[in-house]
């Protein structure tokens, strides 16, 4: 079992809320410890956390599965997380062959493929049809109200949806199925030009996910446009774009600049070594919408007025950042930790407060802060998204080893 500086005092073996300076008491009551260990930075908030913040984090263990014949689906809105006001997370996966549907939104959608293959179809308001398969770390983006479908290639798939509105529900949304459904039959007949006995066997409501086979190649599904394919790609191979490398980490960014289609959603792919940190910074575009994909990290968030307050995350959480606000993440496990980082905006923007310092005159940063040229001479003019330094290492060792 992990420990921390913060969180030296354990009684058989259970952690305690109390903090290294003898703040705090033994908890006797009932209790989760195994929630315990798994947020011990909530347990025993850092000396520096204060004030009333309101809660950051959300796991998608904590949510209702949908279970259908071909896949699965659960989603974080702002039902769970009231502050994530302006994107909302789905999680889904279909098996080999299984269908998400022909169906569309009122909100654009955005996807990261986690594990497997899928195939995607859309068509848009010209009739200019595009179908595509995306593999492990591919994206894809559908505009608000432009139809389109998700199905599972061999071995299956798992993937992430975002959508541009913090209310939004994938079990509320306009599938082919329903509309069907709740149509007349006589108009369906006028519509299409055939008799009312074409629809006999229409499903009754909407289908979601069903499971079908397998689809052939690309090749042997295609379908003609006389109007042409979409101008711009609905995919994008994020992997396959060059990255931003620092000492620490990584990052990959994408927004309208490389991805085009892509309006309403903008992303970053952060990795984050172990004894490395996603730097003081904050976004001044947006609310930050935060999925963990590996790994452990603790992020504090700054909000003014003398308030912070510490989460830990691990993969399979969603975290959230309020607009301007300040935050750091730090990697608090042994593997890298790897997340995203999802904004309402057709841009990438974040301030490094490192940066800032840097290009703000010398004896202005020195006065404000009290500071000397220990720290104005190690301040860096250009952005290192992720940091490490040999005393951030240094300082994770002993912390694991609980000294």
């Amino acid at each position: 079992m992990e420990n921390t500086p913060r969180s030296p005092f354990i009684v058989n073996r259970v952690p305690q809320p109390i903090r290294s300076d003898g703040a705090g008491n033994v908890d006797r009551g009932p209790r989760d410890v195994m929630r315990d260990i798994e947020n011990p930075d909530m347990l025993v908030p850092p000396e520096t956390d204060a004030g009333l913040v309101p809660n950051l984090k959300f796991s998608f263990s904590d949510t209702h599965m949908q279970l259908n014949h071909g896949g699965w689906s659960r989603e974080i809105t702002v039902r769970d997380l009231p502050i994530a006001t302006t994107l909302a997370g789905v999680n889904m996966s279909l098996t080999a062959g299984g269908v998400r549907e022909l169906h569309w939104h009122q909100q654009a959608e955005w996807a990261y493929m986690l594990l497997g293959k899928a195939r995607i179809t859309a068509v848009d308001q010209a009739g200019r049809n595009f179908i595509a398969d995306v593999g492990e770390g591919d994206l894809w983006y559908f505009p608000a109200g432009i139809p389109h479908s998700i199905q599972g290639l061999e071995g299956g798939c798992e993937f992430l949806l975002v959508f541009d509105d913090g209310s939004f529900s994938d079990l509320n949304t306009l599938s082919i199925s329903d509309w069907f459904a709740h149509t007349p039959k006589e108009v369906l007949s006028a519509n299409f030009g055939v008799p009312e006995s074409a629809f006999e066997y229409i499903p009754n409501h909407q289908v979601y996910i069903y499971q079908d086979s397998v689809p052939g190649p690309i090749a042997s599904e295609a379908v003609q446009s006389p109007y042409g394919t979409v101008p711009l790609s609905f995919t994008h191979r994020l992997l396959a774009q060059p990255l931003l490398k620092t000492p620490g980490g990584s990052v990959r960014i994408v927004d309208s600049t490389n991805f085009p289609i892509s309006k309403t959603i903008a992303a970053a792919l952060v990795e984050v070594e172990p004894g490395g940190m996603r730097e003081l910074h904050w976004h001044p575009n947006q609310d930050e919408w935060q999925y963990y994909l590996a790994g452990k990290g603790r992020m504090t968030v700054f909000t003014g007025n003398g308030t912070a307050r510490t989460f830990d995350y691990r993969a399979g959480d969603v975290g959230y950042v309020p607009f301007a606000n300040g935050h750091y993440i730090q990697n608090t496990g042994d593997q890298s930790l790897w997340f995203l980082e999802m904004f309402k905006s057709n841009r990438f923007a974040d301030v490094s407060l490192n940066q800032w310092m840097a290009l703000t005159p010398r004896q202005l940063v020195q006065s404000n802060l009290r500071v000397g040229s220990e720290l104005l001479d190690a301040l860096r003019k250009v952005k290192w998204p992720v940091v490490k330094y040999p005393q951030q290492a240094e300082n994770q060792e002993k912390g694991e080893k609980g000294e």
